[in-house]
């Protein structure tokens, strides 16, 4: 049995506050649900875990994640669908999903990947993106030479353009080259595809062609 705690009214700038003197320790509870001198749950663990007092900053049930360090990369949504494969058991539905991830700084990726639900395929896209990152060869604002790829039966040209032209481009491409961080180029789309994600991956094998100039 706990002993008797004696309160001794002491009287401060607020006024006279109840001050406990002597031991304070509490029973802890037959089944771990008392509350220990932390303030936690689990009785003899309750000092250990506390109410937010003695866990680390961020990790809250409230503010999960929101110290963590970011890694300075934007995403953009290129297209979204929804799939259907047919097994023997019936229809399966799922939606697809094609991010691009670049730090307009040289460096970009694309990611195509698929989920139950429309934010589980973002969410995996978007890694996936982070993931097949490339480095970009950018001069002055623009690529250094022409290049020109193909995938699938989409084929893309990219040329270099002067300072203040902007990007003469469109759709994926423009999307492609804008989180790559290049200013200025005009492209060309030299097939008849509407393909999003086909034209995409051709953009991405064409600035992979590009080299550094050579003095």
């Amino acid at each position: 049995m706990a002993e008797e705690i004696k309160i001794e009214p002491v009287k401060n700038n607020d006024g006279f506050v109840p001050i406990p003197t002597g031991p304070t320790e509490q029973p802890a509870s037959p089944r771990g649900f008392g509350r220990g001198q932390g303030q936690g749950f689990g009785g003899q663990r309750g000092g250990q875990q506390g109410q937010g007092q003695n866990r680390r900053p961020g990790f809250g049930r409230a503010g999960f994640g929101k110290d963590r360090p970011t890694d300075g990369l934007e995403t953009k949504m290129l297209d979204l669908a929804r799939v259907t494969r047919v097994t023997g058991g019936g229809k399966r539905m799922s939606f697809r999903a094609v991010v691009i991830a670049g730090d307009k700084k040289g460096k970009v990726g694309i990611g195509v990947d698929k989920g139950k639900d429309v934010s589980q395929a973002i969410e995996k896209a978007t890694r996936r993106a982070k993931r097949n990152m490339i480095s970009v060869v950018i001069v002055e604002g623009t690529i250094p030479h022409e290049a020109t790829a193909k995938a699938g039966p989409a084929r893309i040209m990219l040329k270099p353009q002067k300072k203040g032209r902007g990007l003469v481009a469109g759709g994926a491409v423009r999307m492609i080259c804008e989180l790559a961080g290049i200013k200025n180029i005009s492209s060309k789309i030299l097939s008849g595809s509407k393909n999003k994600l086909n034209n995409a991956r051709a953009t991405i094998e064409a600035l992979k062609k590009l080299k550094a100039r050579t003095k």
